[in-house]
């Protein structure tokens, strides 16, 4: 990671907390095999329809904050991440799940936020401690359409 990445972070992992809704529910509960979580953290599937206005309000989810992709709103999508386009052909439904979840168990140097983590995480101002940035029906919401994203 380069070091204005690694210097964007903080204020990053700010301007999501501080923008976003944040959630106070108990985590459920999940397991990770290998690069993914294979099973749905709700164990229904998410609404794709609703995952792509997660994905593009810069609001809630903020993707677009760093990610570009195919989405209505093309301006003003940022380049510091992978572009989603095609990332269904690319990763899985469980392997984007991990990465939404806590993608720093894939890449410890990531700028990404975890969506779905309270443990360990730096730097937290006290009100948004033990509270998760996405519930977990919009992690399956948003999994169900990053899924979806085919060339």
């Amino acid at each position: 990671m380069s070091s204005a990445s690694k210097a964007l972070a903080p204020a990053l992992l700010l301007t999501v907390c501080a923008i976003s809704q944040v959630y106070a529910e108990a985590l459920r509960p999940f397991e990770i095999e290998g690069d993914a979580i294979p099973r749905s953290l709700t164990g229904a599937p998410g609404d794709a329809a609703r995952g792509a206005a997660i994905v593009g309000n810069r609001q809630l989810g903020l993707c677009v904050l760093c990610h570009g992709g195919p989405f209505a709103e093309p301006r003003m999508q940022g380049n510091l991440a992978p572009d989603l386009t095609g990332v269904g052909d690319r990763l899985s439904a469980g392997q984007l799940r991990l990465r939404m979840v806590d993608g720093s168990k894939i890449n410890q140097d990531t700028i990404m936020p975890s969506y779905y983590r309270t443990d360990g995480l730096e730097r937290v101002a006290p009100r948004f401690r033990d509270r998760t940035i996405l519930s977990a029906e919009e992690i399956e919401d948003v999994v169900a359409y990053l899924a979806g994203l085919r060339n």
